[in-house]
């Protein structure tokens, strides 16, 4: 079982040497955005140096954030990226029906893709749009436009709507969500509080804006020593003793269990930043 990704670092689609240094500072995926951090007269500029970056295979996994669907620019960023070497993951904004996942995966036939939920109506179809289609790989959540449209203030406004996703992408058996970025790049102890409370709502790892970010976010998420202690004897018992059974110390293991224990030790067995 291969470790999953932690860590997802954004960088502006019109700001190549951005973008290279993204490429440069370990996280494990970085996402190449052409929608909020590009201004409109940047576009097409953007798409242009994102595909020539793309034109061949990446250091890192590179995902693309492409534009939204209601804007001018958004069948031309499919057509111009979904087919390059380079590419690893179209992630698309602002999605609020399966219907448009279905559509992407028509025009692009290929990439994976990964739907980012930014409304109240994107939120109630989380499930649907989770199972539209198999090249759906992951949803999340983009908690600044979604926190205007509900107008909600406050960090517990939106946990609903997070233990929601985390709950549609079980269900469709996808992987986790991540969590949206973290806007502060100073607030490191907020970042750290943040991943904590979204580790305990079932997220696994963060979207990030700056690589200082990369080492707080992988820290949250990567098991305590105690955890991975715990995790080696529940599969050690299980290993000797299959089935369900009580530990000696009065601990209760069954399959879920095991499965969980499984899951924290590939956690533990991903390089790590410095």
């Amino acid at each position: 079982m291969s470790a999953p990704a932690l860590t997802w670092l954004y960088a502006p689609g019109d700001r190549p040497h951005v973008v290279a240094k993204a490429l440069a500072a370990g996280a494990d995926v970085v996402v190449v955005d052409l929608e909020d951090a590009v201004a409109p007269d940047r576009k097409v500029y953007a798409r242009e140096a994102t595909a020539e970056l793309l034109t061949e295979p990446q250091p890192v996994p590179v995902h693309v954030r492409v534009n939204g669907p209601d804007t001018d620019w958004a069948d031309a960023d499919l057509a111009a990226l979904a087919a390059l070497p380079g590419l690893s993951g179209l992630r698309l904004p602002k999605v609020d029906s399966p219907e448009q996942i279905l559509s992407v995966a028509a025009a692009t036939d290929g990439p994976p893709l990964y739907a980012l939920l930014e409304s109240a109506l994107g939120v109630e179809r989380a499930y649907p749009i989770a199972a539209a289609h198999p090249a759906l790989r992951g949803i999340a959540l983009g908690e600044a436009d979604l926190a205007v449209d509900l107008g909600v203030r406050g960090n517990a406004g939106l946990d609903w709507s997070r233990s929601r996703v985390v709950v549609a992408a079980r269900a469709a058996g996808l992987a986790p969500p991540s969590q949206t970025v973290h806007p502060d790049t100073r607030d490191l102890e907020g970042l750290a509080a943040s991943c904590a409370h979204g580790r305990a709502l079932g997220f696994l790892g963060r979207a990030a804006i700056h690589p200082r970010q990369l080492p707080i976010i992988e820290r949250a998420y990567l098991p305590t020593e105690r955890e991975l202690e715990e995790a080696e004897t529940i599969l050690k018992a299980a290993t000797a003793q299959p089935g369900a059974q009580a530990l000696p110390d009065g601990r209760f293991i069954d399959a879920a269990v095991v499965a969980l224990a499984r899951r924290t030790l590939s956690l533990a067995r991903r390089p790590t930043l410095a």
